[in-house]
């Protein structure tokens, strides 16, 4: 078993290191073994997992990951973190540090890794969680499943179905890849500094994408067209798109939708439609012009 980090050991560390949490990369670092193993238990990590962690900071997660025999990759932006992370683990799991690589680098820039990764394992910072959880998933088609750990209201967003209050660009953009759903909070004094804001654990598991003759860039567009004016009809949010708000209705009631319908009423499979329909459209027009 690895030797996990507690309170103490977390100040002694970041003392021997001259450093502090920083506001600059959201860093809150988890200080207790319950809440470590308790991620990797929920998360199914195991001894044929290629795991991929970011922002492992001084390593708590880091270790109880190493303790299952997976392999892990720890994608660290703070330089002087990402230098101390091999010697950390060095010491306190030394049977498992042949199966830890530390990449020092931003993870929205990471497009390839060493091993092909099954699972995203991570405590993520609050201000990039959501970009980093869709880079992966667009970048590393392997990944088989994702524990994070969030702030609550981002957790809500990422979980919440079509018609709900919080149901928005993250839940339809996630819900493209993946089934969601949270997966437990995690009380604020299990981190140094504690936070102001509640946590939760959001646990992602991949599907097949919805079939479709169009990209997931086109679907993505729609969605993001759809969420930009709230209190907008999809007629209205949907008119750059479709080239005019009477475009806009004539593709929505082509599939079934009805014009001042609001995106948050939507479910993946109907931003896909909706993308086809569009496309479709787009592609006679062209066929029209074409002398």
């Amino acid at each position: 078993m690895a030797d996990l980090l507690g309170p103490t050991d977390i100040r002694n560390l970041s003392e021997a290191l001259n450093t502090s949490p920083t506001k600059k990369w959201g860093q809150n670092f988890v200080v207790d073994a319950g809440t470590v193993r308790r991620i990797v238990r929920i998360a199914r990590v195991g001894a044929d997992d290629h795991v991929v962690e970011v922002g492992p900071g001084l390593g708590s997660l880091t270790l109880a990951l190493l303790e299952t025999g997976a392999r892990v990759t720890a994608v660290e932006i703070d330089p002087i973190l990402a230098a101390a992370l091999a010697q950390t683990v060095a010491e306190r799991a030394p049977e498992f540090a042949a199966n830890l690589t530390v990449i020092g680098a931003d993870a929205m820039k990471i497009d390839a890794l060493p091993h092909a990764p099954t699972a995203l394992v991570a405590n993520l910072p609050y201000n990039v969680s959501v970009p980093v959880i869709l880079h992966f998933l667009e970048k590393f088609a392997s990944l088989e499943r994702i524990l994070v750990m969030v702030q609550s209201e981002v957790a809500d967003r990422l979980a919440a179905p079509p018609g709900s209050r919080t149901y928005g660009i993250p839940s339809a953009k996630a819900a493209w890849y993946c089934s969601v759903r949270r997966a437990g909070d995690v009380g604020r004094a299990v981190f140094w500094p504690v936070p102001r804001v509640d946590s939760a654990l959001v646990l992602m598991q991949r599907r097949d994408v919805p079939p479709t003759a169009v990209s997931r860039e086109r679907v993505f567009a729609v969605i993001d067209a759809s969420f930009a004016h709230r209190r907008k009809g999809l007629r209205g949010s949907l008119a750059d798109l479709a080239g005019s708000n009477a475009l806009a209705e004539e593709a929505l009631v082509a599939v079934g939708i009805e014009p001042l319908t609001r995106g948050e009423a939507l479910g993946i499979e109907d931003f896909v439609r909706i993308a086809e329909e569009l496309g479709r459209r787009a592609a006679s027009d062209s066929d029209t012009l074409e002398p």
